[in-house]
């Protein structure tokens, strides 16, 4: 499997974000944690003022594949699986694991390490070892 490494577009990706999660901070002090915002949509619904900003954000996500198309032409390259057994157990692991570990890797890899969160950094540092380790195995001990 190959793999396609863009630099300008990942630094402008990563720009867009790092904006992304500094205007939410400074404008409602809230983390861009996409597990606790999505959360925000499904019932029970505690906070009736985070619900049109997480529909919003949401919805801002949506659109970025539609709006990349439309200012490039084309969609970028991608592989995944059709495999639906392995989807549902992808998403429910890592569901399991925001719910186990207080937030996503949004949350504590955008948010949490850029204030300096221990606990953030260590949730970090374990599901990126984790992924590490599943790249590994996938591409060299199982073959993919």
């Amino acid at each position: 499997m190959e793999t396609a490494f863009t630099p300008v577009s990942a630094l402008i990706g990563g720009g867009l974000i790092g904006l992304a999660t500094v205007i939410l901070m400074a404008g409602n002090g809230r983390i861009a944690g996409i597990s606790s915002i999505v959360g925000h949509l499904l019932p029970p619904l505690k906070d009736r003022f985070a619900l049109p900003q997480s529909a919003f954000f949401v919805v801002g996500l949506l659109l970025a594949l539609p709006v990349y198309k439309f200012a490039t032409g084309a969609v970028p390259p991608h592989v995944m699986t059709d495999n639906a057994v392995v989807l549902v157990v992808a998403g429910l692991l890592v569901g399991y694991g925001a719910a186990r570990g207080s937030g996503c890797t949004s949350g504590h890899g955008v948010c949490g390490i850029s204030r300096l969160s221990a606990r953030s950094i260590v949730a970090t540092l374990t599901f990126m070892g984790a992924g590490v380790v599943a790249v590994f195995l996938l591409r060299h001990v199982f073959g993919g």
